[in-house]
């Protein structure tokens, strides 16, 4: 390995990505996209508009009760005149899944400690909103009931989060799409750069130079690793500036910065090297990069997949480098994050060492 060679093909390589709008749209601005459209739509607690009609002619139990529904924070209450009529009906005609009926006499079966039920209609299409609006609407019954009872809560049940009561979807969000940036940049570049290099007879010209192939394959894993430092700088600071993300910023996450694309830079190139095509080249990236770009925890969290998805995610390389992430950016958990580098530095040293000898200036 010659370092000044290294330099110079790592210099040609960063000045043709700079010359690509394609690429420094992928590997820049797309990141910031889908943080900015994940951010915006899954940050905070989402608010349900609850369409209600207080039969009870606003009485002083009735107005308690639509009170403390909206004291959760949980839904928005949207009030429906009686004149509508039937809300069962109302709600179909205006395509809307959730709905609540206070019905009338309400307060008079309340002060005397008679049965009264509450109608909550839902939608099963919308399993989020009803089980939510149903969950809300049960546990404001649960708190009436204690108080026609005049019971006094004993045992309480705190809910936090996992680690620590500040986390939020964005926190989660960030380490996943630092491994989106990860995976793709390097994964669909090297696929594209390899097939028509080998199709175009370039790697043939590049023979006859002193460069060798470790060193060509050193050159595009150090500009790729520069990028995915500017990448992550950017995903990090847009979701702390933006969404107030809570993030710990350690050298944890240096390692997991560099064996990443080490991996996908050494695998895009085998994959482009055993392509006879372009096309087939374009083909083989996408079925190796969209199984891991879903389930290996970039948008969602693993832990909510069923039992054969979870396996699968156990499989790809890219969950062990945003499990890593994870480990070292929200829960500080560093002997975890060791076990997930190791197994992440094992198989990238296996696919460089992989793609250097299999690869061969000479196959086009």
């Amino acid at each position: 390995m010659n370092g000044r060679r290294i330099l110079a093909d790592f210099i040609v390589a960063a000045r043709g990505y700079l010359r690509s709008p394609i690429g420094l749209f992928f590997s820049l601005v797309f990141p910031v996209i889908l943080i900015l459209l994940f951010g915006f739509i899954f940050n905070g607690t989402p608010t349900i508009t609850l369409y209600t009609q207080n039969l009870d002619n606003n009485s002083p139990a009735s107005v308690a009760f639509l009170s403390a529904l909206t004291g959760t924070g949980a839904v928005q209450l949207s009030m429906v005149p009686a004149s509508d009529g039937n809300l069962s009906t109302w709600l179909a005609n205006n395509s809307y899944t959730v709905g609540l009926v206070i019905p009338l006499g309400f307060n008079a079966a309340y002060a005397h400690h008679r049965p009264v039920a509450l109608t909550v209609f839902v939608d099963p299409q919308d399993a989020s909103s009803s089980g939510i609006v149903e969950g809300t609407v049960q546990g404001v019954a649960n708190g009436f009931n204690l108080v026609a009872a005049n019971g006094t809560v004993i045992v309480g049940v705190a809910t936090q989060n996992v680690g620590s009561q500040v986390y939020a979807y964005i926190d989660y969000l960030i380490p996943g799409l630092i491994g989106f940036s990860i995976l793709t940049s390097p994964m669909f570049a090297l696929v594209d750069i390899t097939s028509n290099y080998r199709k175009d007879h370039i790697f043939r010209q590049l023979s006859l130079t002193p460069l060798t192939r470790g060193e060509w394959l050193a050159a595009k894993f150090l500009w790729y690793t520069v990028l995915t430092f500017i990448s992550a700088a950017i995903i990090i600071g847009f979701g702390i500036g933006v969404f107030h993300a809570h993030v710990t910023l350690t050298l944890g996450l240096i390692p997991f910065l560099i064996v990443g694309p080490l991996f996908f830079v050494s695998l895009g190139m085998l994959a482009g090297s055993v392509a006879k095509t372009p096309e087939t080249a374009a083909v083989i990236g996408n079925v190796i990069t969209f199984p891991m770009m879903f389930l290996s925890g970039t948008f969602f969290p693993v832990s909510g997949f069923g039992p054969v998805l979870a396996v699968i995610a156990h499989v790809l390389p890219l969950f062990y480098v945003i499990d890593g992430m994870n480990q070292v950016m929200l829960f500080g958990n560093i002997p975890h994050a060791l076990v997930d580098l190791l197994i992440v530095g094992g198989l990238a040293i296996v696919v460089f060492i992989a793609a250097v000898r299999l690869f061969k200036w000479r196959d086009g």
